[in-house]
């Protein structure tokens, strides 16, 4: 029952993110690599917050004893094996993070800003020391910043809350629309794109989706309280992606002005 009263709660947030002007102005490659270079840091928080929840949820540490409820270990094993090395449309393993900056350069979209972000990574482990000027808007940075604020709380159902809510249960309905802006048919620059979008649409929706939506009922169980708050950490995520996406829609329009 609980899970249905956030759903409703998030019915306003999720029609925003849903019918977003930016889906119907992303009209040329160009628009589609000012979306990108911003998305991509979406793309790779997310990688953050699944290995936050295995983490939490498995024995990632040595020596190993069995930890957690079974199912839920397998749930997050199985998106990790999917998200860390899926296979590519020529069948080799690959993250989906990897597989978005290879789709970045077949659109000529610019991946500096993004492998500055992984450079700072491998030399300094702490997320508050990046230099904020690596993140394309404010918003990019927000929406970051709230993703390892959830992660920093180091309560399971926040994240998973974030996770579930701001990523699994929202991604498919909203990649769909980006996918109908990109005439497939008659245009093989988005091949790697769309395969990204494709497989999103397709193991989110079928498989990890509701998958998820079990984590969170038994991670808040009878708890009021871990309802609570996993509704409010879900309508921040939301918020955040809306703020996301207004300011991306503005970087496009302002492009088009020049």
């Amino acid at each position: 029952m609980q899970i249905q009263v956030i759903e409703k709660e998030l019915v306003s947030l999720r029609h925003q993110l849903l019918t977003h002007a930016l889906y119907q102005n992303i009209n040329s490659i160009e628009d589609l690599q000012i979306f990108m270079e911003s998305h991509v840091f979406a793309v790779w928080d997310f990688m953050s917050l699944l290995k936050s929840l295995q983490m939490h949820l498995t024995m990632t540490s040595i020596p190993w004893i069995p930890k957690g409820d079974p199912l839920l270990r397998r749930f997050i094993n199985e998106i990790v094996l999917a998200e860390e090395s899926d296979l590519t449309v020529l069948n080799i393993p690959m993250s989906h993070f990897e597989m978005y900056v290879e789709a970045m350069s077949e659109v000529g979209a610019k991946t500096s800003k993004i492998e500055m972000l992984i450079e700072h990574f491998l030399k300094n482990k702490e997320y508050n020391k990046i230099n904020a000027k690596i993140f394309p808007s404010q918003a990019s940075k927000a929406f970051t910043d709230f993703t390892f604020q959830v992660i920093a709380t180091n309560k399971p159902h926040l994240i998973a809350s974030s996770f579930t809510f701001g990523r699994e249960n929202l991604i498919p309905d909203m990649f769909i629309e980006i996918v109908k802006k990109l005439n497939v048919a008659s245009n093989t620059k988005y091949n790697k794109l769309v395969y990204y979008l494709d497989r999103h649409i397709e193991i989110d929706g079928d498989e990890h989706g509701p998958m998820a939506t079990k984590m969170i009922k038994k991670l808040c169980g009878d708890d009021a309280s871990k309802w609570e708050e996993s509704l409010q950490v879900a309508k921040e995520a939301l918020t955040k992606r809306v703020l996301l996406w207004d300011s991306i829609n503005e970087a496009i329009k302002a492009n088009l002005t020049r």
